[in-house]
């Protein structure tokens, strides 16, 4: 999908605002799931597949697309419409097709190296960045839906095929079958038939012709690949995220419609711990990842759920030591970590800021766009009396949402308290100069 960032059409952070809200959901499994779909995707494209950002977008609509270089956006309403790991993957490859095929050259260069907060920006006309934590854990991305798909630049026939095309030349390239991506392109073919208002943003996005579908028909039937089936990996990690979405964005009833209490399998459990969990049944959300934990003790994501419905209870002390077991087996999951850091912080034990810091500082080094861990850090940097560095850390979480006043004004009074030279004072003024680029740009884009 493309997305034009002609700033002529984009809203300031104002009119944003008043605007109705969409949300990002941050999730460390589901994540690292999408990750896994790509990655082969990526290798076969030619492109690096060490940078992947995905970015899950809260909403109902089946649509997917790709900005700013390997950032994925999805909707997490694709994911749970979706029948199996091959039609996820068929929209990944498609998409990154695009990519391929220079499709995205249109887009602003700023689009490239912007953060997250700004991608948004730009595309959504969104005014703040998310910043999630935790399984699940949500936060608004302020933007109009409006502005968003006038912004959308709809393909032309030839763009859309030449992605169809290189999309099912990755997939076989990996030994993956594009019967996939045709299930999908047929299910967004029957969504042309609806009333536009009525449609998916990817059927208005990705205007489709009986011709495309042909086409890659006659490929697949060509296929070595044609008939390769999901692999074991791709369908658990399918189900398990299909679990965790429904259970937590869809409710109990509908959940145990689905998970009934007579279903005993991993994945069912998985999503009605989650329904309990947002319904505040904490007592049946704990019986039931307790009995994964039992089946699965090495599994990091049961004891990142325990963790974050004991916090969700206010026992953050118990809270701890799951998402220490958590942190431990999955060492290299930022979100994870985030976590961790952010009980830390909770805690009424000062003793424990030091290293909550330490964790935290490794956590944005990773994401440096992760607002909570900017906000987490400039708590724990001002329960020690740091003011400079509390500050600083403020600096760059505001700067990461777009709030470029807020961000001037804290790296401004974080310069004012470290000594002239120093690391931290030259990164205040970076954030100044950033923060006064960021404003000049909102008002040029309220004068047009």
């Amino acid at each position: 999908m493309l997305l034009t960032a002609a700033s002529a059409i984009l809203p300031t952070a104002a009119e944003a605002q008043r605007r109705n809200s969409i949300s990002l959901v941050r999730d460390a499994e589901i994540e690292n799931t999408i990750r896994a779909y790509s990655a082969p995707l990526f290798g076969a494209a030619g492109l690096s597949n060490e940078a992947i950002t995905v970015h899950l977008v809260n909403d109902r609509a089946l649509n997917a697309f790709v900005a700013g270089g390997q950032r994925i956006f999805i909707n997490t309403g694709l994911l749970i419409r979706a029948d199996r790991p091959a039609q996820v993957i068929g929209v990944l490859a498609h998409e990154i097709g695009h990519i391929a095929g220079g499709h995205l050259a249109r887009l602003s260069d700023a689009i490239d190296t912007a953060s997250t907060a700004m991608i948004l920006s730009l595309l959504f006309g969104a005014a703040a960045a998310v910043a999630g934590s935790g399984e699940g854990a949500a936060a608004a991305v302020l933007g109009g839906q409006q502005v968003a798909e006038r912004n959308l630049l709809a393909f032309t026939r030839a763009q859309e095929s030449a992605a169809d095309q290189a999309g099912a030349s990755f997939l076989e390239q990996t030994n993956q079958s594009a019967s996939g991506l045709v299930e999908f392109l047929r299910i967004i073919g029957n969504q042309e038939a609806l009333m536009y208002e009525r449609q998916d943003p990817y059927a208005r996005t990705h205007p489709m012709t009986p011709e495309r579908v042909a086409a890659l028909e006659g490929r697949l039937s060509r296929s070595p690949a044609r008939n390769a089936p999901d692999t074991p990996e791709n369908l658990e990690r399918f189900k398990r995220m299909q679990a965790k979405l429904i259970g937590y964005l869809d409710g109990l009833p509908a959940t145990l419609r689905k998970y009934p209490q007579s279903d005993t399998s991993l994945y069912a459990r998985y999503a009605r711990a989650f329904a309990y969990f947002r319904g505040l049944d904490f007592q049946n959300a704990i019986k039931e990842v307790d009995g994964l934990i039992a089946l699965y003790p090495k599994d990091a994501y049961f004891h990142e759920l325990k963790s974050d419905i004991l916090l969700n209870q206010g026992k953050v002390a118990e809270s701890l030591p799951s998402m220490q077991e958590a942190q431990r087996l999955a060492p290299n999951e930022p979100l994870l970590a985030l976590g961790l850091g952010q009980r830390m912080v909770a805690l009424e034990d000062n003793s424990r800021l030091g290293e909550a810091i330490d964790i935290l500082k490794k956590v944005t080094m990773r994401e440096p766009d992760n607002g909570a861990a900017w906000q987490q850090l400039a708590v724990a940097y001002g329960r020690t009396g740091d003011i400079g560095m509390a500050s600083l850390a403020s600096a760059e979480r505001f700067l990461v949402s777009g709030s470029y006043r807020d961000a001037l004004g804290q790296a401004e009074r974080a310069s004012r308290m470290m000594k002239e030279g120093t690391p931290g004072w030259l990164r205040a003024q970076d954030i100044v100069a950033a923060a006064k680029d960021g404003q000049r740009e909102d008002r040029r884009r309220g004068g047009r």
